[in-house]
């Protein structure tokens, strides 16, 4: 019987030398910046002293500050990079928080980071690597592989928090993409001294046969690097000849040692859990991003537009700050709600001149486009124009402040009456300001004026009817329950199903959360001490264009109204909340029961979704979450809810519960004990304001489209009041058009070498191969079709003159060879490893 000899000197042991640098966590940025600095500045310093010596790093902005604060530094760099011992592996702008970002966000990381190693160093990184983030969403190997990478580095989950098929595996995302990725045993950091401990760990964790593998060592967190203590005991360990051969190396030399192994396994899907208090933890920072990230996308679109209809230049630079500032704050101490209190002053001042600039650009774009439509004066009124930001039509209810708060009547661009209401106006003056909601109906991607007169007249019979417990439209009827402050009834008029059942639970439920700032050791937050009660439920608003019932409760010290908007005509029900929290070490859940069993839960991730056991499980989700089964009868339905800025959720059977914010200790980590008489300070203390839809669909989710109802909830459309003026375009119109179906064009921009093309990126989000039809309008019409496989990305470079040819290309936005109508690439189908997510 053969026995395995863990310490042959025919392993290798590659020892790869870097600093895990958090630029932001205990401390704030300034001192991040000059830790990068004094890492950087020792690691040159080995090198120069240890001519074997390699040294690793990630996290592209890292380099961008020292071009900027040490250019002399940054030269040293550079010759070593030239070399080959400075390596540099991740190609992201930063470590992001993996879960929480947009899937744009992702692309954007590499967007950035790639091309400035391309401009700065001649070549992009093909290694990927987050060490320190808190879970892995499942679409980053095909985010990888789009900006030219290869392999994957993590440590999180560990070996006790997720069981992977080995050291290393094929990770595959959704859509069939592949990299190797690699789980470091033990830590990515050690102490300053002798490492032998850090090796003894390491290798008790790691499979004793494997002939290849990587262990990372070096003073990390507040940066350091290398020290000459860690290379003298890897030069002396390595002597004793006791160990496998330790190797001064990095990690594309090992990738490039196991590349051609045929025995390598498979794991399909995403990578967790660690720390689910991440997921919802200081619910500002997670608002703000998500904001962010729809501003600056929405800037984008009509930028382009202007661009191409009034010769307006495209502000590359400006929204490449803006980006910059939010991919920076993205960061997973920042993102993820761990960092000190002081820390997210900083975060929310970087974040409000990102939407800052967003709010510039899109204005810029808006007003140039409005002042081109041919708008003839009519006597008596005064033009809406209405901007839909996404490329499908948009039906929705606009609100808009104007000039008076006299009643007002509202007609389209052909004079036929639209229904208005008055809505309650941010101003308390009384007779100078108003605020009307009604029902817009904009062409994809595009705009139209409508027309404010004074006068009552309403067009026909108000479709909405309503009573202090009961809102009801063609489509749904909602009942409250005023005993519980949450609906006691919801009624999917169109296939006369009922969705909830008698005696559901609570639905504000306040939940006992001792755990750390990360939410270490938890699985779900399922121990309820409490919930809010209902103090009082009214009728505050009821006309042709909607009706809001308005449900007030208190828990403790705190209070919450939630505002249920139901308009005419729509197949949802909007909620607007406003919570003032003064809990501590609890949580507050909304919890969302149905009468549904046997479900299938799906849950939406950066550009895709996945379908999870509902056992109520923390997890991290984007805008929105489907619970699909059968109700009492038989009969087959469903219930997506869609958020604006909530990550955490669980599914339980067929309950949703959604984490609306948590209060544990600003950057506590256990096993530190809180003191009893300690002056601590809590997360999420005060006002929070967010909205929500509940949205009813039959026996697939699909048919809801989830995906556009949540892009228009973070994306709502814009009015502006606008005057006459002679133009060239028409008062209504269409730019760009993706079909509607289940490819969604979530980007249109200029592009990053300045060429003047469109850049248009899609994705294909049901699961089904599918073809895309893009018409484009505003230039000539132009139609592009292209097929996309399940989950696929992909990214086309359109030239603004209609006899060039649109290009395929990747997420760098470098043209590739086939033609943007081409079939995607087949994955191989073969498993031999499992994900998380489950059915």
């Amino acid at each position: 019987m053969s026995t395995v000899n863990p310490a042959s000197r025919d392993r290798v042991l590659h020892m790869v030398g870097n600093a895990h640098i958090d630029p932001v966590w205990l401390w704030r940025w300034p001192e991040g910046l000059q830790e990068v600095r004094a890492t950087f500045r020792s690691a040159v310093d080995r090198l120069e002293e240890y001519p074997d010596a390699v040294f690793t790093c990630d996290s592209v902005m890292y380099l961008e500050w020292i071009e900027k604060h040490d250019p002399d530094l940054f030269a040293a760099i550079a010759k070593h990079v030239a070399e080959g011992r400075w390596q540099v592996v991740g190609g992201w702008w930063i470590e992001p928080d993996c879960n929480v970002p947009a899937g744009e966000s992702f692309v954007r990381q590499a967007l950035y980071g790639q091309r400035y190693l391309i401009e700065k160093f001649g070549a992009a990184a093909t290694v990927g690597c987050n060490l320190d983030p808190f879970g892995h969403n499942a679409t980053i190997p095909q985010l990888l592989r789009g900006a030219g990478m290869d392999s994957y580095v993590f440590l999180r989950p560990g070996p006790h928090e997720q069981v992977l098929p080995g050291q290393f595996f094929h990770w595959e995302s959704p859509d069939g993409s592949r990299v190797t990725a690699y789980r470091l045993p033990n830590e990515y950091c050690t102490p300053g001294a002798d490492i032998g401990n850090h090796l003894d760990k390491s290798l008790a964790q790691m499979p004793p046969e494997e002939p290849e593998l990587m262990v990372f060592y070096g003073v990390g967190n507040h940066g350091g690097g290398p020290t000459k203590a860690n290379i003298d005991s890897i030069h002396r360990l390595d002597d004793l000849g006791g160990l496998p051969t330790l190797r001064l190396s990095h990690p594309r030399a090992f990738f490039d040692s196991v590349a051609d192994r045929t025995d390598t396994a498979v794991h399909a899907g995403e990578l967790q859990h660690h720390g689910p208090g991440c997921y919802s933890a200081h619910s500002g920072v997670k608002a703000w991003n998500r904001r962010a990230e729809n501003d600056l996308q929405r800037a984008e679109k009509w930028a382009s537009v202007a661009g191409v209809l009034t010769g307006e230049e495209y502000p590359a630079g400006r929204l490449t700050e803006a980006w910059k500032l939010v991919l920076f704050n993205q960061f997973h101490d920042i993102l993820a709600g761990t960092s000190l209190r002081s820390a997210y002053e900083d975060a929310r001042d970087d974040y409000g001149r990102a939407r800052s600039i967003a709010a510039e650009v899109f204005n810029r774009a808006t007003q140039a486009v409005a002042r081109r439509i041919d708008i003839p004066h009519r006597e008596g009124t005064v033009p809406l124009v209405v901007f839909n930001p996404h490329p499908w039509p948009l039906r929705a209810d606009v609100e808009a402040e104007f000039g008076q708060a006299a009643a007002v009547r509202l007609t389209d661009e052909q004079d036929q009456p639209v229904p208005v209401q008055l809505t309650r106006s941010e101003s308390t003056m009384a007779g100078n300001r108003g605020r009307l909601a009604f029902r817009a109906d904009v062409p994809a991607l595009g705009h139209r004026v409508y027309h404010l007169l004074p006068g009552t007249d309403q067009p026909g019979e108000s479709e909405i009817h309503a009573t202090d417990t009961v809102l009801e439209n063609a489509h749904l009827r909602v009942e409250v329950d005023p005993a519980t402050g949450w609906l006691r009834s919801l009624l999917d008029k169109e296939t006369g199903t009922e969705l909830l059942s008698a005696g559901s639970g609570p639905h504000a439920v306040v939940v006992d959360d001792p755990s750390d700032t990360w939410g270490h050791r938890v699985r779900a937050y399922d121990r309820a001490i409490g919930a809010f009660q209902p103090t009082r439920v009214r009728l505050v608003e009821s006309g042709p264009v909607r009706a809001v019932l308005r449900v007030e409760s208190a828990y403790g010290r705190s209070e919450m109204a939630e505002e249920l908007v139901l308009s005419a005509g729509s197949r949802h029900l909007e909620v607007r909340t406003v919570v003032d929290w003064h809990e501590r070490l609890k949580l507050l859940k909304l919890r969302f029961p149905t009468a549904l069993t046997d479900v299938t839960a799906t849950h939406e991730i950066p550009y895709g979704h996945l379908e999870r056991t509902p056992d109520g499980t923390e997890e991290p989700t984007q805008a929105w979450v489907d619970v699909t089964g059968t109700l009492p009868g038989g009969a087959r339905a469903g219930l997506t809810v869609v958020n604006d800025s909530k990550h955490g959720h669980d599914v339980l059977g067929g309950e949703i519960g959604m984490t609306a914010l948590r209060s544990p200790v600003y950057a506590w980590h256990e096993p530190c004990r809180l003191a009893q008489d300690g002056v601590y300070e809590y997360l999420d203390q005060g006002r929070q304001e967010f909205r929500y839809l509940l949205v009813p669909h039959g026996a697939d989710w699909r048919a809801a489209d989830p995906v556009r109802r949540a892009a228009e909830l973070n994306q709502p459309a814009f009015a502006l009041l606008e005057t006459f003026h002679p133009g060239p375009l028409p008062q209504v119109a269409s730019h760009l058009d993706d079909g509607g179906e289940g490819v969604l064009v979530t980007v249109v921009k200029g592009d990053e070498d300045g060429d003047g093309d469109l850049v248009l990126r899609a994705y294909e989000s049901r699961g089904r191969d599918t073809r895309a039809r893009i018409t484009v309008p505003m230039l000539g019409d132009r139609v592009i079709e292209a097929d996309l496989g399940r989950h696929q990305i992909r990214t086309f470079r359109v030239p603004r003159d209609p006899a060039a040819p649109v290009r395929a290309a990747d997420l760098l936005e470098r043209p590739q060879e086939e033609p943007a109508g081409a079939p995607a690439e087949t994955a191989p189908a073969a498993r031999t490893g499992s994900g998380r997510a489950r059915t």
